[in-house]
């Protein structure tokens, strides 16, 4: 399987961009645990034009890192592997699996808890982090596992981007989010007259997210209604959606994300956190993420080819799928970005954060160590 030269410039820089972030996570989760840790916590707190840091990381850049996921969308689905209906369907199962089996999880621990809300935190894969474990089994890992892995984390974020629309958003007002949709209009109408200038859409899209900061909707939804507003054409090199996905592929893997860890990994950790691994809330997202995804993931990929609806990729046998669901188990970025949406007592932010970090680490040790010894096999079965 050919892969494309959008596509291997997207896993390679994934790959670095994995390695970075477990270097920026090491790195600030010991300096918020020194003596400097109280400053190097409230840095974090700094206000920037009546903001927080913290708010233009977590919601103005992250709304970058999630027009690059609507780029990425956007394309599997116009000529990738959601494109064709038959090829959509294995990694489209495995995502809703792998979605409901954590949230699942984490509702029976939680339920009737003011833990509850925090049912989204497992569902979600951290893109840059499972392809950077991913890519560090070299040539043996089949083209087709690659792709796979990317197509069920795009539509895992994807689910996880509904998710905080609709259930993270708060005091909706009706005026502004109308307004917003408004823009969104207009940028779709300037697609259909074949405006081919991005900076137009780009500088809508600034003016979208404003009114949708204003409306209660999480304003980070705006990075992939910009993404879908971008006028796609054939995809080539030529494409505008091609070349600003090009053009984002290294600062988000590479200034953003990092940033996004270091801002929100800046953890003082109490002395019960061991302890803390034992609540409900903990419980939930860790089975979530080292049992409900990988089960979730293999059992609804099995019912999609026992109706017929999807086979396995060439060379990827279905030990593989379940191996490739635990590195789907790393939830990290898009993890901790939902857990500071549900959850707004700092000791419950804090344990999250925790039980997301051991989680994420275990999948994905747990997940590169069984590929690893899955690829050395020979096919059949």
């Amino acid at each position: 399987m050919r892969l494309t030269r959008l596509f291997t410039e997207f896993f390679q820089s994934e790959k670095a961009g994995g390695l970075i972030l477990v270097i920026c996570t090491v790195i600030s989760l010991v300096i918020a645990n020194t003596a400097m840790g109280d400053h190097y916590v409230h840095f974090w707190h700094t206000e920037v034009g009546n903001k927080p840091l913290e708010f233009w990381i977590n919601d103005a850049l992250m709304t970058i890192f999630f027009l690059l996921v609507g780029l990425e969308l956007e394309r599997e689905l116009y000529i990738g592997e959601l494109a064709a209906i038959r090829k959509s369907m294995l990694p489209v199962f495995a995502a809703i699996g792998g979605m409901a089996v954590p949230a699942l999880i984490h509702f029976l621990f939680n339920y009737g808890t003011p833990s509850q809300d925090g049912v989204a935190i497992p569902m979600a894969t951290d893109i840059a982090f499972s392809l950077g474990i991913l890519s560090l089994l070299g040539n043996r890992v089949p083209a087709s596992l690659k792709v796979f892995l990317t197509a069920l984390a795009i539509i895992d974020d994807l689910g996880a981007i509904l998710v905080i629309a609709f259930f993270y958003s708060k005091g909706l007002s009706g005026l502004y989010l109308a307004l917003a949709l408004g823009v969104f209009g207009v940028m779709l109408v300037l697609n259909r007259l074949r405006v081919y200038r991005v900076w137009i859409y780009l500088v809508l899209g600034v003016v979208m997210w404003f009114l949708m900061v204003r409306s209660g909707v999480h304003a980070t939804i705006t990075g992939v209604l910009t993404a879908f507003a971008i006028p796609f054409g054939n995809g080539d090199e030529q494409s505008p959606s091609y070349n600003l996905q090009h053009v984002l592929h290294k600062p988000v893997a590479f200034f953003i994300l990092p940033l996004f860890a270091l801002a929100n990994t800046a953890i003082a950790i109490p002395a019960s956190w061991m302890q803390d691994l034992g609540t409900a809330n903990s419980l939930g997202i860790l089975g979530g993420l080292l049992v409900g995804k990988p089960a979730g993931i293999f059992l609804f990929a099995l019912l999609s080819m026992m109706l017929g609806l999807s086979a396995l990729p060439g060379g990827v046998r279905k030990v593989h799928l379940l191996f490739t669901g635990l590195l789907a188990g790393i939830g990290f970025t898009m993890s901790i970005f939902i857990t500071q949406l549900a959850f707004k007592e700092g000791s419950l932010v804090i344990s999250s954060k925790i039980a997301i970090i051991i989680g994420s680490l275990g999948a994905g040790l747990l997940g590169f160590i069984l590929l690893r010894w899955s690829l050395r096999k020979p096919p059949g079965g």
